[in-house]
């Protein structure tokens, strides 16, 4: 029995970024040998297991034989027999295809460490046609690495557009799509996942909605950057620069989604795409399970989006309809969230990434004046019922009052 340290735990100790997890490929045993040894077996489609005392995975090496489309058609095969440099042609990229020894000596049958090197994702046999996970995990490695200067090997981007013509990204599941997604979301460049899924065409079939955007004007007053898909992934990118969570970072990118259905005789506006976008988004989110609290914060962020851009403008009576559509008293964590999605959505635009986005700050004094009017002081007065709330609204609205002027005169200048 021989064990070795494989894949990323490898990758990234040679790039000297911090390793996430550690993972173990066991060359010459069974799994009768293991369990004997306190390993506890995990794996459904092949022999996995946890050490006993690392909860690390341990898996036999194996290899692997396409039998049908999709995820799960595979003929797996793992027995004493198999060697390392079998079980590491199976992987994905040549980088990820590397081992450690019990010495800790570097095997590398590949060239992932020149790949390492020369700043290339690439593929390590064409047995990678045969996963179409293998797609969205290429591209949320593009995200990760994307600041070190990896770019796809054009040999793997022509064969990953193969696979997108032939049908193979077609078979995955939704659960699989949404998983890579949200891990996508939480690189360093999210946008670069996007991209490189459109790159190789797996976009339009994946994220249809998406896809649409790009090509479609908007006025070149507002956004000078014109296309609506790029200015989708300049705000992810300033979604990023303002520390959003991955739950607000979904809301930036599905954001505009209306515009992607904007007859083109409408062009270059998009009256109303905000509603358009949000049942888009709710369809998207219930054909790829999305989460119920990513699916609520990127429906209302499409509804109510330019609100906040136009917060400045806008009447008392409309600024409180919109707290009150966002649900911000009983939720005013959500709000924020609401809040950082506008500010890179108005940052998200060429030449205009540093400029101030004061309607947040607006919309957050709008927020604290109108939740300090509580219902308690009315209740004593003895209101009930609908006069409790019509004396509710008005003097949340003499709140809002007051406050849009102060912050009018605090902007006008002396």
């Amino acid at each position: 029995m021989e064990i070795y340290l494989v894949g990323g735990a490898v990758r990234d100790d040679l790039l000297g970024v911090p390793v996430q997890e550690r993972d173990w490929v066991v060359v010459g045993a069974t799994p009768a040998e293991l369990l004997a040894r306190g390993f506890r077996s995990v794996g459904k489609d092949f022999p996995v297991f946890l050490h006993p005392n690392t909860h690390e995975e341990y898996a036999l090496a194996r290899t692997e034989r396409k039998t049908a489309p999709g995820y799960h058609g595979f003929s797996v095969h793992a027995a004493p027999d198999v060697t390392l440099e079998q079980d590491l042609l199976r992987r994905d990229l040549t980088i990820n295809a590397m081992a450690r020894d019990a010495q800790g000596r570097l095997i590398d049958p590949y060239r992932g460490t020149c790949d390492l090197e020369t700043r290339w994702l690439r593929h390590v046999s064409p047995a990678f046609a045969e996963d179409p996970v293998r797609i969205l995990r290429l591209a949320r490695f593009s995200a990760r690495y994307a600041p070190l200067g990896f770019r796809v090997a054009p040999e793997t981007l022509n064969l990953m557009r193969t696979m997108v013509a032939s049908g193979e990204v077609d078979s995955l599941v939704p659960e699989r799509v949404w998983a890579e997604t949200v891990r996508a979301l939480g690189e360093s460049h999210p946008e670069q996942f996007i991209a490189t899924l459109r790159e190789c065409g797996a976009l339009a079939r994946i994220f249809p909605e998406l896809d649409r955007l790009f090509g479609v004007p908007q006025p070149a007053a507002h956004h000078p950057e014109i296309d609506t898909g790029v200015h989708t992934l300049l705000a992810l990118a300033q979604a990023v620069r303002l520390n959003a969570d991955a739950v607000t970072r979904f809301a930036v990118l599905v954001h505009d989604l209306g515009k992607g259905t904007t007859q083109p005789d409408d062009w270059p506006r998009h009256h109303g795409h905000e509603q358009r976008g949000s049942d888009l988004i709710r369809t998207l989110c219930q054909r790829l399970r999305v989460p119920n609290m990513y699916r609520e914060l990127g429906v209302l962020t499409a509804r109510y989006h330019t609100h906040c851009h136009r917060a400045l403008e806008l009447r008392p009576k409309t600024l409180l309809n919109t707290l009150q559509g966002l649900d911000a008293f009983r939720k005013p964590q959500r709000f924020e969230q609401y809040l950082i999605v506008c500010e890179a959505d108005a940052r998200g635009r060429t030449g205009l990434e540093n400029r101030d986005y004061i309607q947040a700050e607006f919309m957050r004094q709008v927020y604290q004046a109108a939740a300090a009017v509580q219902a308690r002081p009315l209740l004593a007065q003895g209101l009930t019922g609908l006069a409790l709330a019509e004396a509710l609204q008005r003097e949340r609205l003499a709140a809002i009052t007051q406050v849009r002027q102060a912050f009018r005169d605090s902007e006008t200048p002396a």
